[in-house]
This record gives structure tokens, C-alpha cells and sequence, in this order.
């Protein structure tokens, strides 16, 4: 469990992190998002004791991380994944991590066979690509075997395969009753990993929900229909006061679910010939609720984003 009670941090005249308040359970994802700039690196570090908070606390079972015994028998962190010593092979790498905390030797050819290091494990470092490095991380991470987990960006240079078993890797930890508190940018991974979410801006805590909360909270109701009769069905809709718009050959209803959608067509005496609940992405409910929270914007980047169904899967498998 990783407890945080009014945590707040200060740069000089910059507010980095502002009165943060809140807790990441064991047993589940906890992903970890906001814009860049907003306090998310800031906020692990402050956990991990690497910074002192200006003001509150944050606690890993109950006490600073300062105060652990056996740090890396009780947290895996990973915050940089290039910061390491690159003259190192793999494994001594690995062998000097587990010597600081009182690890066996041969827990490092465990964790290196956990990320498929083995066959590289007496290579230097320096040769490692960005996706090798973030696996060599993940391996110092478990040397301990630890309860509380920490990944800061942690899928980063990784190609599909590798993505695909970091996500099922936290999806296991946590199984187990493992605190698992994640950062990320990716939102189409986090979508797929993260059970619940902290979301902050510029330092501030903006959600603290389940991931299909956060979605529905911060996406507008959208239906799709298709009918022989498109143009009496806008007709009719239009006069009901009901928002609509054709996208992809469909006619797209906001702020109506489709039980009214079908209700309605019903009563104009309207065929339809297929009718869904358009799903919204984890990217656009993060887009529209930290738009506020965005120091930098490039041109055209408070375009509402499309949503990874439409764009990826098309609009009839999103049913």
C-alpha cells in the first residue's frame, strides 16, 4: 500500500507538486497520467525518498521508504532505465544491486530468465538497445521480490511482443496482492492495463477512479445508426432537439443512448438497420479533462481525439 497525504513539493518559485492526496491499493493496476510537466516523476521520486517534500507525506506500508529495512525486499522501482553504469554486463549490474540488499546470487539468473535476458546477460550495458535496458530495469526491480512496485514510463522502447509482456507482467504482479503503481503516456496501453487511475495536472490531483469510470466520466455520449431512411431519420431527430452529425456513413446522436435512438425511429415508423453505443478511448477522456492542465499546445492539439475504436477497429466492432 503507498499512502500520499497533502504532498506537496517546491523549486524554488515553481510548485511542482500541490497537496496530493491519495492511496494505491494492493491487487490491482494503478496507472499514474497527466500532461508532461505535471508532477508525475516529481510525485515517485517524493515516495521513493529521492526528493523531500516541502510539505505532507507519503508512506509505503505505513512509514517513510527511508525508514525500510530491506529496501528492495519491500519496493521495485524503475524510474530510468538508461541509468546505469554502461561498462557493466547485465549481470554484474544485477549482481551489485543484490549484494547492496542481501540477495542471493542466484536470484539473478532467476530475474534475468523473468525479462529473457539470459542470453545477453554477460554483455555490457552500454550495447543494450532502449527496449533491452527498460527489461534490465525491470529484472532489478524483482531482485527482492518486493510487495510494492514502481514503474515510471516502463514500456518505452519496447517492441509489440515486448509490450504485450510487461502488460500481462503487471497484470500478474498484481493478481498475486502486489501494489502496482504505473506511469504512463501511452493511453491505449494503459487502457488495456491499468485497473484504476490517478490522473494530476500541473501538480494537482485531477481523478482519483476506476479506469472505466475516468472514461465515462469524461467522454459525451455518442450513438451511431444506419438506416434506409438517413435523411427522415435526421429529420426527425432535428426536431426532437437532438444533436447529430454523419460520420462514416452513419448518423452520429449525442446526448441520447440508443434505447431513445431506436424508440424514436420506432414511433417515426423507421427502419434501422444497425444501431451501437459508440465506446470512447482512454486518450479523448484524457484529452478533454487535462486540457486545462497542458502548459504547451501545438497547433490543432485541442482537436478532440478520435477515439481508438473509430480509428483502429472501425465503428461496427465497437458494438
Amino acid at each position: 500500500m503507498i499512502e500520499v497525504r497533502g504532498l506537496t513539493k517546491r523549486f524554488g518559485g515553481t510548485l511542482a507538486v500541490d497537496d496530493l492526496t491519495f492511496e494505491v491499493p494492493p491487487g490491482v493496476v494503478t496507472g499514474f497520467l497527466g500532461p508532461n510537466g505535471a508532477g508525475k516523476s516529481t510525485t515517485m521520486r517524493l515516495i521513493l525518498g529521492l526528493d523531500r517534500p516541502t510539505r505532507g507525506t507519503a508512506l509505503v506500508h505505513g512509514r517513510p521508504y527511508a525508514q525500510a529495512r530491506s529496501p528492495m525486499r519491500e519496493v521495485g522501482a524503475l524510474l530510468d532505465a538508461k541509468d546505469v553504469h554502461g561498462g557493466r554486463s547485465a549481470r554484474k549490474h544485477l549482481l551489485a544491486l543484490a549484494q547492496s540488499n542481501g540477495i542471493s546470487a542466484r536470484r539473478v539468473d532467476e530475474v534475468l530468465d523473468l525479462v529473457g535476458l539470459q542470453a545477453v546477460a554477460n554483455k555490457r550495458i552500454k550495447g543494450f538497445s532502449l527496449g533491452m535496458s527498460q527489461r534490465l530495469g525491470i529484472a532489478g526491480t524483482m531482485l527482492g521480490d518486493p510487495n510494492v512496485l514502481l514503474f515510471d514510463e516502463p514500456v518505452n522502447g519496447l517492441d509489440p511482443e515486448g509490450i504485450l509482456w510487461i502488460r500481462n507482467f503487471m497484470k500478474s504482479l498484481a493478481a498475486e496482492g502486489r501494489t502496482v503503481f504505473v506511469s504512463s503516456h501511452l493511453m491505449s496501453e494503459m487502457a488495456l492495463t491499468a485497473d484504476h487511475l490517478v490522473v494530476i495536472g500541473r501538480g494537482r490531483l485531477i481523478a482519483d477512479v476506476s479506469t472505466a469510470e475516468f472514461i465515462a466520466g469524461g467522454s459525451t455520449n455518442r450513438v451511431r445508426v444506419r438506416s434506409p431512411q438517413q435523411s427522415e431519420l435526421a429529420a426527425l431527430m432535428t426536431a426532437r432537439g437532438v444533436a447529430i452529425s454523419q460520420v462514416d456513413g452513419y448518423l452520429e446522436v449525442r446526448g441520447i443512448g440508443c434505447d431513445e435512438v431506436g424508440d424514436l425511429a420506432a414511433a417515426g415508423g423507421i427502419t434501422i438497420h444497425e444501431l451501437f453505443q459508440e465506446r470512447a478511448s482512454l486518450e479523448e477522456a484524457f484529452m478533454e479533462l487535462t486540457r486545462d492542465s497542458v502548459d504547451y499546445h501545438a497547433p490543432g492539439s485541442r482537436e478532440p481525439a478520435p477515439s481508438a475504436d473509430e480509428t483502429v477497429l472501425g465503428p461496427e466492432v465497437s458494438r
